[in-house]
């Protein structure tokens, strides 16, 4: 049976094509339409998932949609009336979207699946709904290598459900209890997100990674005013300070008025208190997560935890728990957000609506979240002999080695190859890869590669055998979700005058002898790179162990700031060219920038790509 799971609408679109209970293929449609986050009907993820099913539209038993589109307009139209007559020009911006399109949309989902199948609407598979937080459940536990398993799913919202709680048994989920809107981390953190002059839904990683540089001087007054947090992780928040119910705006007057200033304008200079505030919501964020998990440890009496949801992407809150919460370990849906509830969606209705088992076998079925598309040496040749780019084909074994002492020489690569990866983050199937040891390495990247601020860090991508030599941690982490303490004995102490620094002056005094990818905390966001499931790159890590005795690279996302990663081979050598990368490695072929013919200089993607 073919299950073709869906998101899409709302924000990340995607699709999901699930065959007999296997994963066989999840795909984003930003990575096909270059849109960032791209929420319309996701045409070209579904086309991809098709074709790597060896399948066409027509064979697809069930469509599942991830999403209850009728409930959540019940949703809206319930809290327009709580709030009213405020949020009236919210609900007149609102109305018209959702009378057209959003609440008919089985409809609009049936004429565009007819349209891309070259079908008729009555040749259509079954279309079936699954419950937003359901599939996001199901994302997290199914897949997981957890036959008993408590399940978190915490986001913005989904029809109503926040924050919901469920306990997974076999091939079965069973709903425990759950917070309901406008009650909502995800929307708190967003809103601090928003105050803080990022953008909402997808610069809360930024709000994440800013936090170290400030103190948690607002912690008190956070929850004093902003969040009710109960001893058990329950939490109400004070909407006298929020506009995001009914309002066109993340926070209101009274929240500008609380920090002393209105919110920061987006690309204008980060102070220390932003930092400060940055530091104390995260502080929040961790310290309620990891109340909710110590309540849903002692409810169910279980070993293990399941996470999905946006807030499940907040890979310093996972660090905690994992290394202070009660469970045995935790795994965490790679593809946390959205996206990852077309996948859910389809594992919903094959183990759910069908009552199918489910095989566990100490290992995830996501196999390494490399579930994208992937190209043929003459599909790559092709295009880039259309490019004109210079190229050499080498062996694996001779292109490893070369890699090696490219990498060794503290040039900057892009690493294209095998299949795409499914979720947010690169793992060495679309990355830019070079040399943990150099000091020079994390501005580099940042200022003239990915076009990003200074302050953002850098992931280390570590080979699975060696993880506890370079980082506190004692078990996988292969999908880049757990961040963990650098060792001590590989940490650089900070002179007197060092620790005197504040906020960004932070940036440029180098922590370990990885400086690149330790961040201002001693912390570091691990990948852990396994033989099994991407050999290529496990050899690539293994060829630079040998060269310098350092088995860990910095691994970062194949794109320029604003641009999804890259998907096709034309995608990465027009990303190659358009940026101060030394060398572009696409399947075995091998370019090196000074070989390539004159590009001219192209600064179009800043018009491109929406910053985010």
């Amino acid at each position: 049976m073919n299950i073709l799971g869906i998101s899409a609408y709302y924000h990340d679109s995607a699709a999901a094509l699930v065959r007999d209970g296997e994963i066989i293929a999840a795909a984003q449609e930003e990575r096909f339409s270059r849109k960032k986050h791209d929420a319309r009907f996701p045409e070209g993820a579904i086309a991809s998932c098709l074709s790597q099913g060896g399948i066409t539209l027509a064979d697809v038993d069930e469509v599942v949609f991830y999403d209850k589109p009728l409930v959540k307009f019940e949703r809206l139209l319930e809290t327009y009336l709580t709030y009213a007559p405020k949020g009236f020009r919210s609900f007149v911006a609102a109305m018209p979207v959702w009378l057209k399109e959003k609440l008919y949309l089985k409809a609009t989902l049936k004429r565009q699946l007819a349209d891309l199948g070259g079908m008729q609407e009555k040749e259509l598979p079954a279309l079936l709904f699954a419950e937003h937080h359901q599939s996001h459940a199901a994302s997290a536990f199914f897949p997981s290598p957890y036959e008993k398993a408590a399940v978190m799913c915490l986001d913005g919202v989904g029809e109503w459900a926040t924050t919901s709680v469920w306990l997974g048994d076999g091939h079965k989920l069973t709903a425990q209890w759950e917070i309901d809107f406008p009650h909502s981390l995800g929307m708190l953190y967003s809103a601090f997100t928003y105050y803080t002059g990022f953008k909402v839904n997808s610069g809360e990683y930024k709000l994440m990674g800013l936090a170290p540089y400030g103190e948690p001087e607002y912690v008190d007054l956070i929850l004093d005013k902003l969040i009710d947090l109960k001893e058990d992780g329950t939490f109400r928040l004070n909407m006298d300070y929020f506009n995001y119910a009914t309002g066109l705006t993340m926070t209101n007057k009274r929240f500008a008025d609380l920090f002393g200033a209105p919110a920061r304008t987006p690309e204008t200079q980060l102070a220390q208190k932003e930092m400060d505030i940055a530091r104390s919501i995260q502080e929040v964020t961790e310290e309620v997560v990891l109340r909710l998990a110590r309540t849903v440890h002692r409810e169910l009496d279980v070993d293990y935890l399941c996470m999905a949801g946006g807030v499940a992407l907040n890979c310093v809150a996972n660090g905690r728990i994992l290394r202070e919460g009660p469970f045995k370990d935790i795994w965490i849906q790679p593809a946390a957000g959205d996206a990852g509830g077309a996948l859910g969606a389809a594992l919903v209705a094959w183990h759910d609506y069908h009552d199918k088992p489910r095989q566990v076998n100490g290992h995830d079925r996501m196999e390494g979240s490399y579930l994208g598309p992937r190209f043929q040496d003459t599909t790559i040749k092709s295009q880039l002999d259309g490019m004109n780019a210079v190229y050499e084909q080498l062996d694996d074994a001779a292109l490893d080695d070369k890699l090696g002492a490219i990498l060794a020489d503290e040039k900057v690569v892009g690493w294209f190859q095998g299949r795409m990866e499914f979720g947010p983050r690169s793992l060495g199937g679309r990355s830019i890869i070079g040399d943990p040891r150099s000091e020079k390495m994390q501005s580099v990247m940042n200022l003239k590669i990915k076009y990003r601020e200074s302050f953002r860090p850098f992931a280390p991508a570590v080979l699975a055998e060696d993880v506890s030599e370079y980082f506190e941690q004692d078990r996988p982490s292969p999908y880049m979700l757990i961040v963990a303490p650098v060792n001590e004995a590989l940490r650089t102490p900070m002179t007197a005058e060092q620790q005197q620094l504040f906020g960004i002056e932070k940036l440029n005094v180098p922590r370990s002898t990885i400086p690149a990818i330790t961040h201002v905390d001693y912390s570091a966001r691990v990948q852990t790179v396994h033989k099994e499931t991407n050999p290529r790159f496990h050899a690539v890590l293994e060829s630079f162990k040998q060269r310098t005795g350092c088995s860990v690279l910095v691994n970062t996302s194949f794109n320029v700031r604003g641009e999804p990663i890259v998907c096709t081979p034309e995608d990465a050598y027009r990303c190659f060219m358009r940026t101060e990368m030394d060398y572009l490695v696409i399947e075995n072929f091998l370019l090196a920038k000074g070989d390539q013919p004159a590009w001219e200089k192209d600064d179009s993607w800043k018009d491109e790509f929406e910053l985010d």
